[in-house]
């Protein structure tokens, strides 16, 4: 049990005395109550919300209830402090004990500590980065495969059996135009002047050696062809060859995907139909017209008898069409039949992660989920706001023809991918967020990454100056220290945070939240490297004291353990720990 939930259950065992008394009613449920760190660590090390919950139910005020909570919780011998405070709070301050308990907890574990079986193998599938295959990917698609590769490793981590997947957008027009610009590549192989690429077609270099694959494949057989011979094909080879270097892109950040799914494959089975069938048996299409859209004048729009899905039935706006006057079906209908294929898959919990640009499109598919299962599945939208690109402070415009960065590859290789993910991961996921090439390939405390690796690296290098001096570094041999030696402040503080490391860890996963995984290692480094530096300006509080070798074990446990919730959030959010730094 970690020490935020020891507290929680001091805090019931108080309010079942309470009620034992007759201060609250019998039956009062306790659920909602919670236990966590103070905003301001003025106030405590934690706080419970235990009488505003329950004030109301019991009849009494939020202050008196506070005060009679703390009084019942001063009794309990891990309790130094307990406080009311407006409007109905209680703060408390535990016994240093009670904390230190938590690091040999953290050696026995290792990088399993914090871990909780939230999802009792239950299967969710995390659908991440499904850019579209007409180019590479570029910095904007990182963030979102960024968060969606280590939301998945969070949820994986805490017990869910999860499926990474990639959702193939590679039917409509964006690969009819993808086809018309591999052809003219091809035919610029063939020897062909093209000239400026026409207006409407993808410009991008990427596509040459695509074009001059298929001229050695193919020879002169398409050259002058009708695009109808060619168009397919072409689209094929072209799909094939982007998602390859996609992959390849992934791969360079250190991301893995279970599963990728064709759209095209979804529409040529026949799923699209079947699924639209499946929700017309339940009642959930019809055809009619919808009103003129907002701000087109009347005149300019004519009601067009179409298919519709009855989303308003389900939390959406308005109906959404299903077919196009040309008989095509919309993006939606085969969005629809992916994500009940998915379901049918057995998923009833579905995570998407989309670019901020799609905000409108999450109502009417989180209605269709709703709708097609009867409640049964849910769809959670993540939106990742955009990129801003900057070197030194100015902004990097992003051109395929001109400009230092390119593409996400381009990024990756001059920064690394340990830089890369985890300063994707300084901000909340639905906030605009700055990427300066310059600050985060600097070696200071302004860059969060270094700093991370830094405190790692340092408890590495403690440990070689340890081993040379015969002292043990394993986990089994620092686990018996005697870690009640801990008593300065800074060392206190130190364990407090890494006691906290269980309860950030399950409120990133229950939240879905990595980015508190990134927070929270930047606090843990910060109060790390300031025990460091009050070493250096008190030789007492050294890591390492040859003349009291108990001291030096109990300070080397923290340290391990220290080391041990850093390694542990790095390798959930897919960072390597280092060994030393240059």
């Amino acid at each position: 049990m970690s020490a935020f939930a020891r507290i929680a259950a001091l805090v019931r065992a108080a309010l079942e005395r309470l009620s034992a008394e007759g201060a609250l009613p019998p039956a009062l449920a306790f659920d909602q109550v919670q236990v966590e760190p103070p905003r301001d660590p003025v106030h405590g090390e934690a706080a419970t919300n235990a009488a505003l919950l329950l004030a109301k139910p019991a009849g009494t005020k939020p202050m008196e209830l506070a005060r009679r909570l703390a009084e019942a919780l001063a009794a309990a011998p891990e309790v130094v402090r307990a406080e009311p405070a407006p409007p109905g709070f209680v703060n408390l301050v535990m016994q240093p004990d009670f904390w230190r308990r938590e690091i040999p907890a953290a050696l026995a574990a290792g990088t399993a500590y914090g871990r909780v079986d939230l999802g009792r193998g239950r299967p969710l599938n995390v659908e991440y980065c499904s850019a579209n295959p007409t180019g590479p990917l570029h910095v904007g698609h990182g963030r979102g495969t960024v968060f969606g590769d280590a939301l998945a490793s969070l949820l994986a981590h805490m017990g869910w059996a999860v499926t990474r997947e990639y959702y193939v957008n590679d039917a409509g027009a964006q690969i009819e135009t993808l086809a018309r610009s591999v052809h003219l590549r091809y035919r610029e192989a063939l020897g062909e002047p093209i000239g400026p690429v026409p207006e409407g077609l993808y410009p991008g270099e990427y596509l040459v050696p695509v074009g001059r694959a298929l001229a050695e494949r193919f020879g002169e057989r398409y050259r002058a062809a009708p695009e109808s011979d060619w168009r397919d094909l072409f689209a094929r080879e072209a799909v094939a060859a982007m998602l390859a270097r996609i992959k390849e892109d992934l791969a360079a950040l250190g991301v893995r995907h279970d599963v990728f799914t064709s759209e095209r494959g979804l529409v040529e089975s026949g799923k699209v139909e079947e699924a639209l069938a499946f929700m017309e048996q339940k009642g959930l299409l019809y055809t009619g017209t919808l009103p003129a859209p907002k701000g087109k004048p009347v005149e300019d729009w004519e009601p067009v008898p179409q298919l519709l899905f009855k989303a308003t039935a389900f939390g959406d706006d308005t109906d959404r069409p299903l077919k196009r006057s040309t008989g095509h079906w919309t993006y939606f209908a085969a969005d629809i039949a992916y994500h009940l294929d998915k379901w049918r898959r057995g998923f009833d919990r579905m995570i998407d992660v989309w670019g901020a640009d799609h905000g409108g499109y999450v109502k009417r598919m989180q209605a269709a989920v709703k709708a097609f299962s009867d409640g049964q599945a849910t769809l959670d939208v993540r939106l990742c706001q955009l990129v801003n690109l900057l070197d030194g402070g100015k902004p990097l415009k992003m051109s395929k023809r001109a400009g230092r960065i390119v593409t996400l590859r381009d990024v990756v290789e001059e920064v690394g991918k340990d830089v890369f993910r985890f300063i994707m991961l300084t901000r909340r996921n639905d906030a605009p967020l700055d990427f300066d090439l310059e600050k985060v390939t600097e070696q200071s405390k302004d860059n969060p990454v270094f700093y991370v690796q830094y405190a790692h690296a340092r408890i590495r290098s403690v440990f070689r100056h340890a081993a040379e001096q015969g002292l043990p570094s394993d986990p089994e041999s620092l686990a018996s220290a005697p870690i009640e030696r801990l008593c300065d402040p800074a060392e206190l503080a130190l364990v407090r945070a890494v006691a906290s490391w269980p309860r950030a860890l399950e409120q990133a996963a229950v939240h879905g939240e990595p980015h508190r995984i990134a927070f929270f290692l930047q606090d843990l480094a910060a109060l790390f490297h300031a025990l460091w530096t009050k070493g250096k300006e008190q030789p007492e509080l050294r890591f390492l004291v040859a003349e009291d070798r108990p001291l030096a074990l109990a300070r080397l446990a923290l340290l391990e353990a220290v080391r041990t919730v850093i390694a542990a959030g790095l390798g959930i959010i897919g960072v390597t720990p280092v060994e030393e730094l240059n």
